[in-house]
Order: structure tokens, then C-alpha cells, then sequence
């Protein structure tokens, strides 16, 4: 039987986690954060890199094909009634491999109540992902068309198996797997992205997995693009397919506008304008994303 590990246990090895990774790239002279700026991305709600809402195929952090990079992030968004707290660390490894860890904690606030769930009751998930870029240059391949593609694989494990099975879902745990192709047209200053996502996820993991009504995998296509203003700004916009599995209420797909701020290479921070659509018993979940990302 899978046992949650305890909250400190996970920040402990989120912590180790970027340590080590800090502490081999000065041991070793290749942490000098060798991509352009904002060209790693920032961090996508489950931990990879990408976007806000799906993952690029860049590899996170700033280090390049003989460097170490790595990221730690904090996301929070608001639709007024859920919240939703996401914090995990990053590590890339010769702009080939990524591993990341992260903890996405859902807030039911007065929902829970009316679900009789009680006032503030929390589902907890805990995302292990991990990203393989295959083949291509999304920034430096600019006299061809192939872009940067990356297949990934998140897993997940959610702590409320009781109430899962009680709404209607198949398992308390699953993984996605992706294939992303990401393209930054330099003389364009733009950014396109293209995701799928095979995925039996609902609400990405928060309602479990599967479902009474499909409990198959399914195709969802996910897409970005961003426009760079200078090279310390960004706007753009995503979208987000959902499977619909669950006949307690439907799910639609999920959509943002966002802003991403980068200083430096050592800190970003992205706001955003999100729709969620239904969540359970609520219509019309929009509100707002705000991360802040800090790394090498």
C-alpha cells in the first residue's frame, strides 16, 4: 500500500535535491547558465518546464549540453472558490535530461463544506516527473524547421484514495506521458509549443484517475505560444485539453494569459489570468496564477 510521505520528508528532498545539483556545477565549473535568457522556460504547474499550464520541450534550468542547471518554484492560484498551492525543484542535466519533484496541495475552502467534506478540506499530490529531450534546438537550430522535441512522463499519487473512489475515480495514482516540439523563431521574438498528453487524469490528478465514465488513456493536446518583448519580458497564452471522466460533473479544458518577468538568470516571476472552467459543483473558475521561480 502506498503511505504519502510526510510533508517534511518531501521539502527535505526537494531541498538536497537542489543542493546537490548547485553544489556539482561549481564543483565541476559547469553552472555558468549558458542559454539565453528566458529560453528554459519557467515552471509548469506539475514541475516541468514550459509554461504556466504545459511543459516545453526545453530542458529546465540554464545549463547547456556540458552543464548543470536547476530550478525551485512556488505557484499559487486563486479562482475564489478553490485554491491551489504547487512547489517543487527542477534539475537538468547537459540540456538532455529533467528531473523534478513537486507537491501541488488543492484548497476545497466552502466547497468542501457543501461537498460534506468540511470547510478547507485539502487533497494532496505528489508529481515525480521526468523529461528526455530527443532530438533538435529550439533556439539554436535556426536555419531549420525541426523543432525541439522531448517526451516526458509525470507520475503522480494523490492522498485522498477514500474520497476519490467515492466521487467515481479508478485509482488514487496514475501517470501522464507526453510528446512536446517547441520552436523560438528568433527573428519573430516568438515561442510555439505543441503538447500531447496521454493522460487519464482529472482535474490533472486532483480527482484521481480514471473514471466511471472512461477510465482509458486519452489524447489531450496542449499548446503555448509567447511573444518576447525584450529579452527580459514575455506574454503569452496557453491551452489545455482535459479528458472528461467523471460522471459527477463534467471537466472542461483549461486556458491562460500570461506575463513572465525574468531580471536575470537567477529569478522570474510569471502572472497569469486563468479559466479552469467546472471544478465538481462550481461553474466559471477563473482567477489568477502567480509563480515565482528561482535557480541556474
Amino acid at each position: 500500500m502506498y503511505r504519502r510521505p510526510g510533508h517534511a520528508r518531501v521539502v527535505f528532498a526537494l531541498t538536497l535535491m537542489l543542493a546537490g545539483s548547485a553544489a556539482l556545477a561549481q564543483d565541476s565549473g559547469r553552472g555558468s547558465s549558458g542559454k539565453l535568457l528566458l529560453t528554459g522556460g519557467v515552471s509548469q504547474v506539475e514541475g516541468a518546464a514550459g509554461g504556466g499550464l504545459t511543459p516545453w520541450a526545453v530542458i529546465g534550468g540554464y545549463g547547456t549540453r556540458d552543464q548543470f542547471g536547476a530550478n525551485a518554484f512556488y505557484t499559487r492560484v486563486d479562482t475564489g472558490d478553490y485554491a491551489m498551492d504547487s512547489q517543487g525543484v527542477l534539475l537538468g542535466l547537459f540540456d538532455r535530461v529533467e528531473v523534478s519533484l513537486s507537491r501541488q496541495k488543492f484548497d476545497t475552502r466552502q466547497i468542501g463544506a457543501a461537498l460534506g467534506l468540511g470547510r478547507g478540506f485539502t487533497f494532496t499530490q505528489d508529481t515525480l516527473g521526468l523529461k528526455l529531450r530527443l532530438f533538435g534546438d529550439a533556439v539554436l537550430e535556426q536555419d531549420s524547421w525541426v523543432p525541439q522535441v522531448a517526451v516526458g512522463v509525470q507520475r503522480k499519487r494523490n492522498d485522498q484514495p477514500a474520497v476519490l473512489a467515492f466521487v467515481g475515480a479508478q485509482s488514487h495514482r496514475g501517470s501522464d506521458f507526453y510528446v512536446s516540439a517547441t520552436k523560438l523563431y528568433l527573428a519573430q521574438s516568438l515561442l510555439l509549443n505543441g503538447t500531447v498528453r496521454f493522460t487519464k487524469a482529472n482535474q490533472f490528478g486532483i480527482l484521481g484517475f480514471g473514471g466511471d465514465r472512461r477510465n482509458g488513456y486519452r489524447p489531450q493536446f496542449e499548446g503555448s505560444a509567447a511573444w518576447l518583448l525584450n529579452r527580459h519580458l514575455a506574454i503569452g497564452a496557453e491551452y489545455r485539453m482535459k479528458p472528461d471522466n467523471l460522471g459527477i460533473a463534467r471537466e472542461d479544458d483549461a486556458w491562460d494569459a500570461f506575463v513572465a518577468w525574468a531580471p536575470n538568470k537567477h529569478l522570474s516571476l510569471t502572472l497569469a489570468y486563468v479559466d479552469l472552467g467546472n471544478i465538481v459543483i462550481a461553474d466559471n473558475q477563473r482567477g489568477w496564477y502567480a509563480s515565482l521561480q528561482a535557480g541556474f
